[in-house]
């Protein structure tokens, strides 16, 4: 089998603006990156936004494992499924990090012959969206210690500094630093930290905001310092937002490219699932609904994390009422959740599959607590057997989901046309009634309750004493009627990576609580959660390579 930047450079793209015409978008409306990618004008919004809205199709998965899951791949191929079968339709999905795809996981652009493309280009720099949210970021960093290091007229404690610095990389020496050093014309000395971009509170606020309007507004309410006198210092204050808002003025348009089969795909943002709210821009979702007849989207890591985030907080915001929901999983991901090593995956187990299955058992009931439908697909593995399937169909049937085996990767859009029809299906006889979670008007604390112990099934929340007293002062200041973004790691229900399947009469731990202002939404820190990544023994980096006539290799 071919690698998947093998296939991705093998694949017949068409110009983009024969892309744009699947969907009614005139090349007057595309502001291209060459032949293959484009930025969508302001100007195509206002044409057709008052258009009745296309279905919406959350992806999603179980906990992801070493396994692999292959949510992106099922997004893509679906869409792909969707367009080999007549339909109008747009897959919506988040840009790659460069962290993870020099770091563990490689390239974010789907896999085999469900791919989306010009894959190294998506992979790498694309639009530079991520450069100009990198350097809007760290602009209002340097003028945060600008204004300190000129008279301080706003009074800032340099000890109570929240805003960090970023970059799109895994660097763990940058987590803790100390700047400022060297003469006095250098700075004022003090702690400072940098976070991955993905992380980055303006990577939320492109992602949520509606224009240029709401863009600016969103900025001008990030809170950067207190001052002596325990009051938020925002970047309004600095003066910042105007020149923050020229580098992301173009960053704020969609993007869109292709998949293999020429689906037309738009790719927006990226903030992480785990410590971010990881869902794609709604610019571009929206976008994309009023020109297609079915959207398919997903949300990052497991259902925990990324389908919650887009139910709770992009949802809520955009006023977006999802149709369905896919599930994700795999034969070989469920027998690890039951306690299978990595290297035995491929032998029938049954009893492990039993056991592990607990884990698609709760993501199917939490799914189920949002009042949106669910189809269950498994990513079929050549080692899988007939009595490991047919365990795994009669499970969901049971739990009345609509069950389809996915052969995506190896097939393309062919392959996901099984799943395909069970999503129509299900659209067609299952009305969704989708409703988030929980009030915003609750406190802090019983919000981030309700979703430890709905969605995760933990048994008690403890607060580490730092985390309380941020949650009294953000309440006092009136921060406390806002969505909660949970910040937990992605491999457990929990908030302990080791604790896999379906665990319970756990207790998990909030470390660390922060408002995000701009974006709108509270972040509660769990567990050991690191907001800047680092490097592997052996990163994907040391197999990337370019050859002498230019051809990128090694990127997964």
């Amino acid at each position: 089998m071919k690698s998947d930047i093998e296939i991705a450079q093998e694949a017949k793209m068409i110009h983009i603006r024969d892309v744009a015409k699947q969907l009614g978008i005139s090349e007057d409306d595309l502001e291209m990156y060459g032949k293959y990618k484009t930025k969508l004008t302001d100007e195509l919004w206002e044409e057709v936004k008052d258009r009745e809205d296309g279905k919406l199709i959350l992806v999603t998965a179980i906990n992801p494992t070493p396994a692999g899951e292959g949510k992106t791949t099922t997004s893509v191929g679906l869409g792909e499924a969707f367009g080999r079968m007549g339909k109008k339709a747009a897959i919506a999905l988040r840009e790659p990090s460069l962290g993870p795809c020099f770091g563990i996981k490689g390239g974010a652009a789907g896999g085999g012959y469900a791919q989306v493309v010009p894959m190294e280009e998506l992979n790498l720099h694309f639009t530079g969206d991520f450069h100009a949210i990198t350097s809007a970021n760290n602009l209002l960093a340097a003028m945060l210690d600008n204004h300190i290091k000129q008279g301080n007229a706003l009074q800032i404690d340099t000890n109570q500094i929240v805003w960090k610095r970023c970059m799109d990389m895994n660097d763990r020496v940058l987590r803790n630093i100390v700047v400022g050093l060297g003469r006095p014309v250098d700075g004022v000395v003090r702690e400072d930290h940098f976070i991955i971009s993905v992380a980055s509170e303006i990577m939320a606020i492109l992602c949520l905001a509606e224009n240029i309007k709401d863009l600016k507004e969103r900025l001008s309410k990030i809170i950067v310092a207190y001052n002596y006198e325990g009051m938020p210092v925002t970047a309004g204050q600095l003066n910042a937002v105007g020149a923050m808002a020229a580098l992301l003025k173009d960053a704020l348009k969609p993007n869109m490219v292709q998949t293999l089969e020429n689906t037309p795909a738009f790719v927006h943002g990226g903030p992480f699932a785990n410590i971010a709210h990881g869902c794609n821009s709604v610019r571009a979702t929206k976008t994309a609904l009023k020109l297609a007849d079915y959207v398919v989207t997903e949300a990052g890591f497991g259902a925990d994390l990324g389908a919650e985030k887009f139910f709770d907080i992009k949802c809520r915001m955009a006023d977006l009422k999802p149709d369905a929901v896919v599930l994700v999983a795999t034969v070989r991901a469920l027998k690890y959740n039951g306690g299978v090593a990595k290297d035995d995956l491929g032998t029938e187990n049954l009893d492990a599959l039993k056991k592990g299955i607990a884990n698609l058992e709760k993501h199917i009931e939490n799914v189920a607590k949002f009042n949106v439908p669910c189809v269950v697909t498994l990513n079929r593995f050549v080692t899988d057997t007939d009595a490991e399937l047919s365990f795994v169909k009669e499970f969901c049937e049971e739990h009345g989901c609509e069950f389809a085996l996915s052969e995506v990767w190896e097939k393309g859009g062919e392959g996901g046309i099984e799943l395909a029809n069970k999503v129509l299906k299900t659209i067609e006889e299952k009305e969704s009634h989708f409703a988030p979670l929980y009030d915003v008007n609750l406190s802090i604390c019983e919000k981030i309750e309700t979703i430890a112990r709905e969605i995760y099934g933990a048994a008690k929340v403890n607060y580490a004493p730092a985390a309380r007293q941020a949650i009294d002062r953000l309440e006092k200041l009136g921060y406390g009627n806002t969505p909660i973004c949970m910040a937990k790691n992605q491999y457990s229900l929990s908030d302990d990576p080791k604790k896999l399947g379906r665990p319970e009469h756990f207790e998990i731990t909030i470390r660390e609580v922060y408002v995000n202002a701009g974006a709108g939404f509270v972040v509660a820190i769990t567990g050991t959660v690191m907001t800047m990544p680092g490097l592997p023994l052996h990163p994907a980096a040391e197999r990337i390579d370019v050859t002498d006539d230019g051809v990128i290799v090694g990127l997964s």
